[in-house]
């Protein structure tokens, strides 16, 4: 079982690791740098060499670990600056990932601000497709959206047709976050609804494809397109659902991620034990 969080960057890189195995990782997901500024600044090459030897020291497999975009870039936007900025700073995310060792970085589809879905796909898949010529050993993830305004990628038909669209296919795989798929309309509280929604998924999409799971549960109701994340099994989707999911992913070897609130109620070490017990 393949199991984690997403790991606070606080500290040195080779801290990422030590707060993972300390709350029972053996998968994880960073940011690389702060997800909130366009300003990275530029790699420290021997954290990057103490991360990669810690990490290689640790029980955690390499190919369980990704790295996230920060939030800024919109690779769908109509906006020409905005455009080449996110690019930019997409490409220079997936050297600092292939540095540091990391084989998969996640990324949202963005926003097309109101200039309709086609033109947001065009822009979106071009961009991907100009990230995707970065001379790096790492392979861009398609995270499903929750369906907000102005977003693409909830519906698995679309979702399949944008990945389809990026080349080579190599450098593509997809993440898959519960709490976004099921705000999006895909029911996923019982094991009978799991079912049917993971085989519509592997029909369009290709389960093949899944590289990270985001398990989170839901704050919001069923079709809600409310992307509000919530523990595990006290949200709307629940115990039994997520519970199949889980076991799913560990029948496929398909490393989860949480990214589930931290607060008065629970914290990552309280989810990951949580998480666990469901499988």
């Amino acid at each position: 079982m393949q199991i984690g969080a997403h790991i606070s960057k606080s500290g040195t890189m080779d801290s990422w690791v030590d707060n993972a195995v300390e709350r029972g990782c053996s998968a994880f997901q960073v940011f690389t740098r702060s997800p909130r500024s366009w300003f990275a600044k530029d790699l420290d090459l021997d954290e990057a060499k103490a991360y990669k030897e810690k990490l290689d020291a640790s029980d955690i497999d390499r190919m369980a670990t990704c790295a996230h975009m920060p939030y800024l870039p919109n690779l769908s936007t109509p906006e020409d600056e905005g455009y080449e900025k996110s690019i930019k700073s997409m490409i220079e995310e997936v050297k600092r990932c292939d540095k540091l060792g990391i084989p998969y970085l996640v990324t949202h589809l963005g926003s097309h601000k109101g200039s309709g879905e086609e033109n947001g796909i065009k822009r979106l898949t071009s961009a991907l497709n100009e990230v995707a010529k970065t001379k790096a050993d790492v392979i861009i993830l398609l995270e499903n959206t929750a369906g907000q305004k102005n977003s693409v990628g909830s519906d698995f038909k679309q979702f399949a047709e944008i990945f389809a669209q990026c080349k080579p296919a190599k450098k593509f795989g997809v993440c898959l976050d519960t709490c976004h798929a099921f705000v999006a309309g895909y029911d996923l509280r019982t094991k009978a609804a799991v079912k049917k929604t993971m085989k519509e998924f592997d029909e369009t999409v290709g389960l093949k494809n899944l590289k990270i799971l985001h398990l989170n549960d839901s704050k919001g109701e069923l079709n809600s397109n409310l992307d509000r994340h919530n523990h595990i099994g006290l949200g709307e989707i629940g115990n039994e659902g997520l519970g199949e999911i889980v076991k799913i992913m560990n029948k496929n070897k398909i490393p989860i991620v949480l990214e589930t609130p931290i607060d008065d109620t629970r914290d990552d070490f309280e989810n990951i034990r949580k998480a666990k017990s469901l499988a």
